[in-house]
Formats: C-alpha cells, sequence, structure tokens
C-alpha cells in the first residue's frame, strides 16, 4: 500500500522545490526578452514602444498559456473583486490619490488612434509585470515567508526598470523612477499579501502607466517626490494591518 501511495503522489512542481532558481530563471528570461528587443529596435530605429511590444506581446502570450494548462490562475491571484473582505477595499486608496496626483499634468492632443493603442500598451504591460513580480514571483517566494516575497519580487521589479537608463534618460530621472518603482512595487506587493487578489493591481498599474502616456510632459519632479511619499506612508500602514492580522491569528 505504502509503495502505491508513493506512486501515485504528484510530483511537485520545479517552483515548489527549487523555488530561488525558478525566480532567477523567470527574471533572466524577462530582461533578455527586454534587452533583445531593444537591441533590435534600436538597430532597426524602431518607435520607443517597441521594446516592450516586441518582448511582451509572446511573453503574455506564455503567461496565458502557463497559467492555463497548469490551473494556476488561482494561484497567480486572479480571483473575482467581490472576493476581497469589505475591510480590504480601503487599502486601495492611496493608489487613487496616486492616480489623482499623476492626472493634475493634463491631457495631451492625441488621435483616437494612438489612444487606442495606449491603451492596449498599458494594459498589456501592467498584466504581464504584475502578472510575473506579483503573482509567480511573489507566491513563490511567500512559501518562505511574507517579508522575502514581499522585498525581493519589489527589489526585481526596481531593477527591471534600470533598463530605462539605456533609453538615454538622465542619471535623476533613473534614479527617481528606479526609487519610484521600488516603493510601487512594495505597495503592490503588501497589497497581494493583504487581499490575495491582482486584479485590482493590474487596473492600477494600467490606469497609472495609461494617464503618464496620455497627460502631458511632467515639469518638475515634485509630483514624482509626493507619490513616493504616498506610496512609503501605504507601505506602512499595509505593513502594520498585516503584523497585527498576523499577531491576532
Amino acid at each position: 500500500m505504502t509503495e502505491i501511495l508513493t506512486k501515485t503522489k504528484p510530483k511537485p512542481a520545479f517552483s515548489e522545490n527549487r523555488p530561488v532558481l525558478a525566480i532567477i530563471i523567470i527574471q533572466l528570461l524577462l530582461l533578455f526578452a527586454v534587452s533583445a528587443a531593444g537591441a533590435y529596435a534600436t538597430i532597426k530605429e524602431l518607435d520607443y514602444t517597441a521594446p516592450v511590444l516586441l518582448s511582451f506581446i509572446p511573453i503574455a502570450l506564455a503567461l496565458i498559456v502557463y497559467l492555463t494548462l497548469r490551473k494556476k490562475w488561482g494561484f497567480a491571484g486572479f480571483r473575482p473583486l467581490s472576493a476581497i473582505p469589505h475591510g480590504g477595499w480601503k487599502y486601495y486608496l492611496p493608489l487613487v490619490a496616486v492616480l489623482i496626483v499623476i492626472g493634475t499634468n493634463g491631457l495631451k492632443a492625441l488621435t483616437p488612434g494612438q489612444i487606442y493603442f495606449f491603451i492596449f500598451f498599458t494594459l498589456l504591460v501592467g498584466f504581464v509585470e504584475e502578472t510575473v513580480y506579483r503573482g509567480l514571483i511573489l507566491n513563490i517566494l511567500l512559501r518562505k515567508s511574507a517579508s522575502t516575497a514581499v522585498i525581493v519580487s519589489s527589489l526585481l521589479f526596481g531593477v527591471t526598470h534600470i533598463l530605462n537608463a539605456l533609453s538615454g534618460q538622465n542619471a535623476v530621472d533613473t534614479t527617481i523612477q528606479i526609487v519610484y518603482s521600488l516603493v510601487v512595487g512594495l505597495s503592490l506587493a503588501l497589497l497581494m499579501v493583504k487581499n490575495r487578489n491582482i486584479v485590482p493591481l493590474i487596473l492600477f498599474h494600467f490606469v497609472h502607466n495609461l494617464i503618464q502616456f496620455l497627460g502631458n510632459e511632467r515639469t518638475s519632479i515634485g509630483p514624482d517626490l509626493l507619490i513616493i511619499a504616498i506610496l512609503a506612508a501605504h507601505c506602512v500602514w499595509v505593513g502594520i494591518s498585516l503584523k497585527k492580522g498576523k499577531a491576532s491569528a
């Protein structure tokens, strides 16, 4: 009987046996795809959005196939919004404040075609980045600890945005963007641990980027610094909530 049970026991997933190696592979594949697409776009003198489109479209398709075949949608946090507890919705309010701050720049004059393109583009980015960092990497690391999952997934999310420095961005803007992406990553990762739902995170990421693409160019770093402060306070708030919940459990 023992032998039969041993033979029929499902084999643990690779990410369960070697979570660190699984995360390294995911991060390296993503960086390689973006870097290769960026090099190709530079050689061919393509539009600045080309590297993301060339790399993220196949990544998005691969993620959809993987999550479907492995039945991992729930694992990655794709759940109905109704699954979020009533008391959990208040933790998204700082994200709304961030969107309001970004929207104060006003909107550019764009054609309907450009608007439709940016809607597709930002939805693609939101889906891929959230699924990779908050859906897969964070959840793989949760088997170790919540703090490890939050910190590592956020650091990797921030490191990925260093690639923007290759597009000719100055050092100050790049530094602010890295800090910005780090606090965004921490904030969203904590929300993922708190409510276990990736859908609001994808929606925020999508709307956040869309407003930036449709909006006027910023003329100062003030709004970015304000957003960093809002998200830093948000991280403290959600972190304290998680500690209290753990203590009362």
